[in-house]
């Protein structure tokens, strides 16, 4: 399905630099769409290496005022912008609805999500309180503190063109530092609108910056000097990509990847509890989630069965329609190469031999015809050899995987490169510890089936979904945008005496 090209000339989305929008320089653009009608909504500027350098010159000369704030007033900044949040909280989720394709009540609660992270953000006082040790030797005293960073920078993904920024901005700027963010250029429209709610929040300017544009713009980040620590989030390949150059130039660098989340249901799980939550975590934003669930381990053949019977009338009866449609499940993809990505997957399963119980691959909406739909897929009897099961699709499509045990299904996941998320459905607390406690995962679900974090808490994955040492938002997050500096001070009363050339001690 091809793309519809706009009848008219297109609205250029641009940068946002020192305080305003700045209209972009390099000549090359790339198309914005709508997803559930397919045809062109905008054009992205495209950022070359000087208009970033612009970007971060404005950050770093932010810097030195926003960085000696007191703690208060960052809150207060804070504050100011959650309330912002809340009160164009519609118009926020219709644009990542427009450009995204993902459903509005899905959107709001994207918003949602990245608004707790802002309310965490405004207990910075707090989280900033360092340590104090009196007397460490004879009229010596010790105590720490957390200082920011300089000028940091985020590149996000286009599945939470709202969520995945706000995980990192609010934070960095509420420990004292810069911030430039490179969002998505298939969907980069909302970060203009949250750098005008910050500006109307009191942020001064330069302090947050957005430059739109591809690999160009993300490579001038990773090498431009000033840029003291990078956070993203996309596939693993590109975040592998991104830790290594980062690190390589003394960067810190906390880079998620991929990911291929399991949900493992037992033979005593309430069954029809199970099968709804992997409706809607496996289906939910069209698949397009990093913590969607798109393998489900079923321990017994009996319990498969019955989870099957269960889960292939409700993927036929997902409500799938344009993306501002209140009553819908799921919308479109977010753009047709991504419908043809994922079309290419459903295609492979079964040339590899998985059942397909459910077949997604014809659903067109009417009225929508050259929008990028699918309907939900189901496989079942899918191997970890399969091409399904080892990469990350992205897309409406679960596998079920049978095993005999919850050890094989513990070994049956561990085994996988990827360990951002997994869950497990069972009434029996001896099995959900066994797994919790046994599973190489960073984010673990008990009943529970997309199991993300609260925003005082940190999130992250294990192994190849995770570059770097720190998880994103929550203590992790304050850690990450801040390095500790310990203080020894003595305040002797004068005394004569010649120099000591011993090492210091309690003495």
């Amino acid at each position: 399905m091809n793309a519809v090209p706009a009848t008219a000339v297109s609205p250029e989305i641009s940068h946002w630099i020192g305080g305003r929008r700045v209209a972009g320089a390099s000549g090359r653009h790339a198309d914005v769409y709508d997803p559930s009608s397919g045809r062109v909504s905008g054009r992205v500027a495209l950022a070359s290496a000087a208009e970033v350098g612009q970007a971060v010159a404005a950050a770093q000369e932010a810097f030195a005022a926003w960085s000696q704030q007191p703690p208060l007033q960052r809150a207060r900044v804070m504050f100011r912008f959650r309330t912002l949040l809340l009160d164009n909280a519609e118009r926020i989720a219709a644009q990542i609805s427009k450009e995204h394709g993902k459903v509005i009540a899905d959107a709001r609660g994207e918003l949602t999500r990245g608004l707790e992270v802002v309310e965490f953000a405004a207990g910075i006082p707090q989280l900033l309180k360092g340590e104090y040790s009196e007397n460490v030797g004879r009229e010596v005293d010790s105590y720490s503190m957390r200082q920011p960073l300089g000028v940091v920078a985020g590149v996000t993904p286009f599945n939470f063109p709202a969520m995945v920024p706000l995980w990192m901005f609010p934070v960095a700027i509420a420990c004292g530092n810069c911030f430039v963010l490179k969002p998505s250029e298939r969907d980069p429209s909302t970060a203009l609108l949250l750098a005008e709610l910050l500006k109307e929040a009191g942020l001064p300017d330069g302090v947050f910056n957005v430059v739109n544009g591809d690999k160009q713009a993300v490579d001038a980040l990773l090498d431009h000097e000033l840029v003291r620590a990078i956070s993203f989030v996309g596939s693993t390949p590109v975040a592998r990509y991104i830790y290594t150059r980062a690190s390589e130039r003394g960067k810190r660098a906390q880079a998620l990847g991929g990911a291929k989340n399991h949900m493992v249901v037992m033979p005593d799980a309430d069954l029809d509890q199970a099968s709804d939550a992997l409706l809607g975590a496996g289906y939910g934003s069209a698949g397009e989630r990093c913590m969607a669930i798109s393998v489900v381990v079923a321990v017994g053949e009996k319990t498969a069965d019955e989870l099957a019977a269960r889960l292939i009338p409700q993927v036929r009866k997902l409500r799938i329609s344009h993306s501002m449609d209140e009553k819908a499940d799921m919308g479109p993809l977010v753009t047709a190469a991504h419908r043809e990505r994922v079309l290419g997957y459903i295609d492979s399963g079964v040339s590899e031999g998985a059942k397909l119980l459910v077949d997604g691959r014809g659903f067109a909406l009417a009225g929508h015809e050259q929008g990028f739909f699918l309907g939900g897929s189901l496989f079942d009897r899918v191997t970890p050899a399969m091409k399904i099961y080892r990469e990350e699709i992205f897309g409406p499509v679960l596998s079920m995987v049978r095993v005999a045990d919850l050890p094989a299904a513990i070994e049956l996941i561990n085994r996988h490169e990827f360990g951002n998320g997994c869950a497990i459905f069972t009434r029996d607390g001896r099995s959900a510890r066994q797994f919790a406690n046994g599973i190489q995962i960073g984010m673990v679900g008990v009943n529970v089936p997309i199991p993300v974090p609260m925003a005082f808490h940190s999130f992250g994955g294990w192994k190849a979904s995770l570059f770097g040492d720190h998880h994103v938002h929550g203590p992790e997050g304050v850690r990450f945008y801040t390095r500790q500096k310990t203080v020894t001070s003595r305040w002797p009363a004068p005394t004569a005496g010649g120099a000591d050339f011993m090492m210091p001690t309690m003495k």
